[in-house]
């Protein structure tokens, strides 16, 4: 599968070599450091690339969009076209500070980081996924908790998108959770929310994964 990239920050080049040493071609974008990239790239050649949004978006079958909230805006707009393609979200609105969703986006408010997202890509299968884990986690040998698996939620509104995003979260080590439509972000970004703070206060972060358990 070709996967592009947008927003190689710490998220999205963990989760690009994750991905391509499991086979898939990767196309990196949308990076405060090029050289970085490069030097990611030769690493886990030769399935991966570095190249523009509007690049990432032509070379994608998926999408992974990891960029800031504040710059979600212009790395659409510099992507282009993204009708048809599977759109994988884990963009927070989270505040810097984590103390809460950033001006416009509160937890109580009536749309969540990826409904605007879907908003402003609306020909796009939108899925949200990753926003319940760490970079450093995703950086690390293993997913694996001990004896235990970690848990990925996700949701969106298109069936196949969906059952894409739940392979590509099994691939890099998480159990993948269904848990409904796209609306269910607004309740997704704000337990990502708790979960961050929780993490932060509690002195676990980053060595943190969340579990379902079953009985």
């Amino acid at each position: 599968m070709n996967i592009g990239i947008i927003g190689s920050g710490n998220m999205g080049t963990a989760l690009g070599r994750i991905w391509s040493n499991n086979g898939h071609k990767v196309l990196f974008s949308y990076s405060r450091d090029l050289n970085n990239l490069r030097v990611l790239i030769q690493s886990i050649a030769p399935n991966a690339s570095v190249g523009t949004p509007a690049e990432a978006a032509q070379f994608g079958e998926v999408i992974f969009l990891a960029v800031p909230w504040v710059a979600l805006e212009d790395a659409l707009s510099a992507a282009g076209s993204l009708d048809g393609k599977v759109l994988i979200t884990c963009v927070s609105p989270l505040k810097p500070d984590f103390e809460g969703l950033t001006t416009g986006l509160q937890a109580s408010s009536e749309i969540s980081a990826a409904e605007r997202i879907a908003q402003l890509a609306p020909k796009a299968k939108v899925v949200e996924a990753f926003n319940l884990t760490f970079a450093e986690i995703l950086q690390s040998e293993s997913r694996q908790f001990g004896s235990e698996q970690a848990s990925i939620f996700y949701c969106g509104d298109d069936q196949e998108a969906k059952q894409l995003t739940a392979e590509l979260i099994k691939e890099s080590g998480y159990e993948a959770i269904d848990v409904g439509p796209l609306a269910i972000a607004r309740s997704l970004e704000s337990l990502a929310t708790i979960w961050v703070q929780m993490a932060v206060v509690s002195g676990l972060f980053p060595k943190v994964g969340l579990k379902v358990l079953r009985s």
